[in-house]
């Protein structure tokens, strides 16, 4: 599940502690400069327990109408999955990945309040866990409310490692048999689809360290290489090496990649 054993989750919870402890360090630094901020941040923050409660909240926030009169049963299932480790792991990952990537944003607390790339990625983890409990409708119904408020579709049965960044997200189509390993960066606009109405295992493989560019289309059960860049708006359809660099209609290889794990350097250039 989301491509982490039980060992990693035991040596990694620390981390989602540290990550908690600096968001509401953040969080209450922000509300003495600006006092005002308390409607952005009590709900989400103060008043919860860990990371996990905190983005539970965050999401019914985001994607359940205030009106709608499932609201509160919604928030209760997000809640009572929260403090499962495996998420937790995977949260202070993802979160991390957000601030040390993309200069958009300052501190965790901003990622976590306005990435919504960060916030379907979220989603997803909460899907995959209902998804695995046999939950199917309530699994699909977060997938179609993300697309909905998000613009990002994510199959809950796919894998998705940790610290994986959707960079801006709009757009974003990740299909059902699809995998995505640890540290990996995924820009607007991305599709991991499939080649037409073949059922099974259709959807790619994308191995660690890859970066995917803005547009780009990958179909099929193909495996992108570990530490391979697609440049922008690329149609791939045949797997790609490790560390190699593909761009164009249809994705061509140009060279290697000049960095052991182009998703975490961010550099788009196609050298």
């Amino acid at each position: 599940m989301f491509l982490i054993d039980a060992d990693e989750t035991a040596a990694t919870l620390d981390d989602a502690t540290r990550a908690w402890h600096l968001l509401r360090a953040q969080a209450a630094q922000a509300i003495a400069v600006q006092p005002g901020l308390d409607y952005l941040i009590d709900a989400s923050v103060f008043e919860r327990r860990d990371l996990g409660a905190a983005m539970a909240v965050h999401i019914v926030n985001l994607l359940v109408p205030q009106d709608a009169l499932h609201r509160d049963e919604i928030r209760e299932v997000l809640l009572n999955l929260s403090a499962r480790p495996e998420l937790l792991v995977c949260m202070a990952a993802d979160l991390e990945a957000v601030v040390q990537r993309d200069p958009a944003f300052h501190s965790e607390l901003e990622v976590m309040l306005f990435a919504k790339g960060f916030a379907a990625l979220q989603v997803y983890r909460f899907a995959h866990v209902l998804l695995r409990q046999g939950r199917r409708l309530e699994a699909l119904y977060l997938q179609a409310r993300s697309n909905v408020v998000l613009g990002i579709d994510i199959h809950p049965a796919c894998c998705i490692g940790r610290g994986v960044m959707l960079d801006h997200g709009t757009g974003i189509v990740i299909g059902e048999t699809a995998v995505v390993e640890n540290h990996v960066s995924i820009l607007q606009g991305v599709t991991l689809g499939g080649t037409g109405k073949d059922s099974g295992d259709r959807h790619p493989k994308v191995r660690t360290g890859v970066m995917i560019g803005s547009g780009a289309k990958i179909l099929g059960n193909i495996e992108i290489g570990a530490g391979s860049k697609i440049g922008a708006n690329g149609v791939v359809l045949k797997p790609v090496p490790a560390r190699s660099t593909v761009v164009g209609v249809p994705a061509c290889g140009v060279g290697q990649a000049k960095h052991a794990q182009p998703a975490e350097e961010m550099d788009q250039s196609i050298s």
